[in-house]
Formats: structure tokens, C-alpha cells, sequence
């Protein structure tokens, strides 16, 4: 059997995170207290799951989908006034979305998006004088 390419949706929770997936007929599912844990239970649950075809992934194998909340857990590096700005969002209105209190449109998800590849494209591209 051809290794399968694995995209985990990830959500964050009251408490905590969970992210699931399907394959074939394998629905596969976990949940963790932080990512850390949250990404140790997407790697032992996906290898549990092939273990009998005698495939394993590590993780970064494995492709994460998450949700805006999520995003902003797994890269606190990423300043979301900053990026409001950057986009020309309000930040309160960016701040609803992350937090759940409000849920972004197709149109809005893209904006952000768009702004968040731009930041990576330049960071990308950086390079420092030595």
C-alpha cells in the first residue's frame, strides 16, 4: 500500500485542542490538553491506525488544518494586531474570530490567509548581513 498523504482539520476546544480525519474508512481522531500533546496523540493515533500495513509517519508527515484559533496557538509568533493592521482589519473584529466569539466568512478567512502567506513569503525571503 502507497503511503497515504494525511491532512488533520485541528480545533480548538473549551479545553484544550482536537483534530480528525479520514482515510479510506478510517476516521481518526484525538484531542490533547496543548499542542505538544495534541501533536503526539495525531502521530500514535495515525501509526495505530496503519499499523497493520506496517506504515508509520512522523509529524511532520503530516499535514495540519487548522482552524484560526488554532493558528494563533501553534504560531504565537504571529502578533494579531499586527496582522489586522497589515490586512486592514479591525483588530477587535480579528480578535472575535480568533477567540470563536464570531465566525469569518469564506471572503474574510481568505483576507487572512492572504495576509498571513504575504508575512511568510517575506520571511521567507529575508536574509541577514553578517
Amino acid at each position: 500500500m502507497k503511503k497515504p498523504k494525511i491532512t488533520m482539520t485541528v480545533i480548538k476546544e473549551d479545553k484544550g485542542f482536537s483534530a480528525y480525519t479520514s482515510i479510506g474508512q478510517n476516521f481518526i481522531a484525538t484531542e490533547g490538553q496543548d499542542i505538544d500533546e495534541l501533536k503526539k496523540g495525531i502521530v500514535d493515533a495515525v501509526n495505530l491506525t496503519f499499523e497493520d500495513k506496517n506504515i508509520t509517519y512522523t509529524t511532520e508527515e503530516i499535514h495540519l488544518k487548522p482552524d484560526l484559533a488554532s493558528f494563533f496557538e501553534f504560531y504565537k509568533v504571529i502578533n494579531a494586531k499586527a496582522l489586522s493592521e497589515r490586512i486592514g482589519m479591525n483588530q477587535s473584529l480579528l480578535a472575535q474570530y480568533i477567540n470563536g466569539t464570531k465566525k469569518p466568512s469564506a471572503s474574510q478567512t481568505q483576507r487572512i490567509l492572504k495576509g498571513v502567506r504575504q508575512v511568510g513569503r517575506e520571511l521567507v525571503s529575508i536574509q541577514f548581513f553578517l
